[in-house]
């Protein structure tokens, strides 16, 4: 296609790295190549039955028509609900919006609030999707780069010096994609004070990992801890990774009444509501106790574990403990070879699959995901430990 066709927006947009390496597995698997693939970025076993059920009830019950752009009226008020009890946050249904995913209500805030020109500063390792919807919305992406060796921590004095008159946002990821790590209550507070005196300055907290955790570390909403900043804090968060429900395409906006209501009509302009029966299985995932997520993160943190020692027990292979999420984020031995070409060698030499760290801003990582059984987490580990011997 001309690039004299396309607009300068378009012509922004990167190619995802993700598709393109997926795309070739698929294609090597097709030719009957073994491939292990440790890439998935969602949970490999099926949402709780009882969201299936009342998914289907409510198909076969006739909720299959319209309804309204900022989402069914008891959804949003079981969000609510659920954000009080759980996460220390009082909201009502008019600071809910239900969007098609966690995704698209991080586009739908920044399309509503971003002006030409305005900096987000994005901690790095960071979603890869960030940047790019920064830069739909007119905005800059300003990187604020993270170590592994330093427990990828957000350091004070270098978010200090990437704020300008022009900072709009800072995007906090906790439990953290790629990297597995969770914000810890005095790293929240110390980002809390930085913005307090900046009054231009929002933040976008995604939480869609915040069932995801181990049992050592707790979720902390930043909201939580900084009731006198409610206007200013938006929280994303989801349905699809800790319910497995990620072909649902439920996710939800929290924040201020004015922005929700402008980020509805937005809503109304483009995709309209949420799938109406899909919503009903929402309502239903929002019952289900506590003792569903110990027994998955049970699962998680074993697989967690037996990724966790694998990787530590291959020689010069850098690895910061994950405490959430199902990833890991290890970092290669040196630059002597990129990440992409790293993964695209394991690919073609090993049938491994695996995600360059470059996508997610750090071009010396790869991420690996435990999103899968023990037996391909200890398969795809052999073969990981044969391309690092090969390719370094």
């Amino acid at each position: 296609m001309s690039e004299e066709l396309l607009s300068k927006r378009a012509l922004t947009i990167e190619p995802s790295l993700t598709l393109e390496i997926s795309a070739k597995a698929k294609k090597l698997a097709e030719e009957g190549i073994d491939i292990c693939n440790l890439s998935a970025g969602e949970p490999d076993f099926d949402a709780p039955e009882e969201v299936i059920s009342a998914t289907s009830k409510a198909i076969f019950d006739g909720f299959t028509k319209y309804g309204p752009a900022a989402g069914d009226l008891e959804l949003r008020n079981a969000i609510a609900n659920k954000l009080e009890l759980q996460n220390n946050i009082k909201y009502d249904f008019e600071n809910i919006l239900v969007t098609n995913g966690a995704k698209q209500a991080i586009y739908n805030l920044f399309q509503i609030l971003l002006n030409e020109g305005d900096e987000v500063i994005i901690p790095s390792p960071y979603w890869l999707s960030y940047p790019q919807i920064v830069k739909l919305a007119g905005g800059k992406p300003i990187i604020l780069e993270t170590s592994p060796k330093n427990g990828f921590k957000i350091d004070g004095e270098q978010l200090k010096d990437k704020i300008s008159s022009k900072t709009k946002f800072i995007i906090i990821n906790s439990p953290n994609n790629p990297t597995g790590k969770v914000l810890c209550e005095n790293e929240l507070l110390e980002i809390i004070e930085i913005i307090r005196k900046h009054d231009q300055i929002n933040i976008l907290s995604d939480e869609i990992y915040e069932l995801i955790l181990n049992n050592t570390v707790n979720h902390i909403p930043i909201v939580s801890l900084a009731k006198d900043l409610e206007d200013r804090i938006y929280t994303v968060n989801g349905f699809a990774k800790g319910w497995a429900m990620t072909g649902w395409r439920v996710g939800y906006l929290a924040g201020r009444k004015d922005v929700i209501k402008s980020s509805s009509s937005l809503q109304s302009q483009s995709t309209s509501n949420v799938c109406s029966f899909v919503q009903k299985g929402a309502i239903e995932a929002l019952k289900i106790k506590k003792e569903y997520f110990e027994e998955v993160n049970l699962i998680y943190d074993e697989r967690r574990q037996v990724l966790s020692e694998g990787l530590k027990d291959i020689e010069n292979i850098y690895l910061n403990p994950p405490n959430g999420a199902f990833y890991a984020f290890p970092q290669l031995p040196n630059t002597n070879i990129s990440s992409v070409d790293f993964c695209k060698k394991a690919l073609e030499d090993f049938g491994l699959v695996v995600v360059p760290g470059i996508a997610f801003g750090d071009d010396q990582c790869i991420r690996i995901s435990c999103a899968t059984s023990k037996s391909n987490i200890l398969d795809g580990l052999k073969r990981f430990k044969k391309a690092i011997n090969k390719f370094y």
